[in-house]
C-alpha cells in the first residue's frame, strides 16, 4: 500500500470502527492530507518514516506559521496514524511514541456577562411577529439554558426533547448521549417555535431534526453562526460572539453562582473533569463584586 492508501485505510479505521464525528474525521483528513504531502515531496514511505523525518516536518509546520495548538494536534493524529500502522503490521514500531506534542499555554475561555447574555436572548423579540425571529429566540435560548454546542443544536431531533420532564437527550462528541436540564424559559421559547414555526418550516417534508430553515431543511451551522452574529449586533456586542461562547457562558455562570463542578462536567458531556476545570476561574462579574464587597474603597 502507498502513503494515501495507508492514510485512507486509518480513515476509514476511524469512521467504522471508532465512530469518530465528521468534524473530528475532517480535521484527521486534513492533518493526513498535510503528512502525505510532506512525505510524497520527499519520496518517504509511511513505513520507513524515522524520528528525524518527524522533527523535520514538525520543524516545518511551526516555520509555517502553525500554531502550537495547531501542531500539537497535528502530532497527536499523526501518533494515532502510527498506532494503528502497528497494530494493523505495517510498521514495526511507532518512530514518534515518546513525542511529546508542542507545550500550550490553554487560553481561558471567553465569556459573555450577565447583561450581554440578557440583551442577546432579548434581540430576537425585536422581530416577534416573524418565523425566523421565533426560531433564533428558541435556538439562543436553549443554546445558553444547556450549553450546547453548535453540532449539537443543528442535529437536535424532535424526540430528544422531553418538554414534560423538562430535560433533552443530546447526542454529543463520541456519539455519547447525555441526559442535559431545560430551564423553563427555553422550554417555553422552544414550544412555541415547535408549535407555531416548526410546521409552517416543514411544509409536506418529512424530518425529525428540531430547527429547520425556511426551505424545511436542517439549520446548517454557518448560519447558525450567522444568526448569532446578527442578534450580537442587534444587541449592541460589538466583539465577535461565536456558538461556543454561550456554551463557555453557560458553565462559567453556573460555577460562579455555586454549582458543583462535576454536575457542569455531566452537562457539558466533558470526559475529563479537567477540560471543565478551565470554567473555575473567576468571571470578571465576580470580580467586580468581591472587589466592591471587599474592598476598603469600594
Amino acid at each position: 500500500m502507498d502513503n494515501d492508501a495507508l492514510a485512507e485505510s486509518f480513515l476509514l479505521h476511524l469512521s467504522t470502527e471508532r465512530r469518530l464525528s465528521v468534524n473530528t474525521l475532517e480535521a484527521y483528513g486534513a492533518d493526513l492530507r498535510r503528512f502525505v504531502d510532506f512525505l510524497e515531496s520527499r519520496g518517504i514511505d509511511a513505513r520507513a518514516f524515522t524520528r528525524n523525518h518527524f522533527l523535520s516536518y514538525l520543524t516545518g509546520l511551526r516555520e509555517g506559521g502553525l500554531s502550537a495548538r495547531s501542531a500539537s494536534r497535528h502530532v497527536s493524529a499523526l501518533r494515532s496514524f502510527f498506532r494503528y500502522l502497528v497494530r494493523e503490521g505495517h510498521a514495526g514500531g511507532s518512530p514518534i511514541a515518546e513525542m511529546r506534542s508542542p507545550k500550550l499555554g490553554r487560553p481561558l475561555p471567553k465569556f459573555l456577562t450577565v447583561s450581554q447574555v440578557t440583551r442577546l436572548l432579548a434581540a430576537p423579540d425585536l422581530e416577534r411577529a416573524t418565523p425566523e425571529g421565533i426560531r433564533d429566540k428558541a435556538m439562543l435560548t436553549l443554546m445558553y439554558a444547556s450549553g450546547l454546542r453548535a453540532s449539537e443544536v443543528v442535529t437536535m431531533r424532535m424526540e430528544n426533547v422531553d418538554a414534560n420532564a423538562s430535560f433533552l437527550r443530546v447526542l454529543g462528541k463520541g456519539s455519547k448521549e447525555r441526559v442535559v436540564p431545560v430551564a423553563d424559559a427555553a422550554l417555553t421559547a422552544l414550544k412555541e417555535y415547535m408549535d407555531t414555526v416548526r410546521p409552517l418550516y416543514l411544509k409536506k417534508k418529512a424530518t425529525n431534526v428540531l430547527f429547520l430553515s425556511r426551505l424545511g431543511r436542517p439549520i446548517t451551522r454557518q448560519t447558525l453562526w450567522n444568526r448569532i452574529r446578527r442578534w450580537a449586533l442587534a444587541a449592541g456586542i460589538e466583539e465577535r460572539i461565536s456558538p461556543h461562547m454561550l456554551r463557555h457562558s453557560f458553565a462559567g455562570h453556573l460555577l460562579a453562582g455555586g454549582a458543583d463542578l462535576r454536575a457542569v462536567q455531566a452537562m457539558l458531556g466533558h470526559a475529563d473533569i479537567a477540560t471543565t476545570q478551565i470554567y473555575t476561574h473567576v468571571t470578571p462579574e465576580r470580580l467586580r463584586e468581591i472587589h466592591r464587597k471587599h474592598h476598603p474603597r469600594g
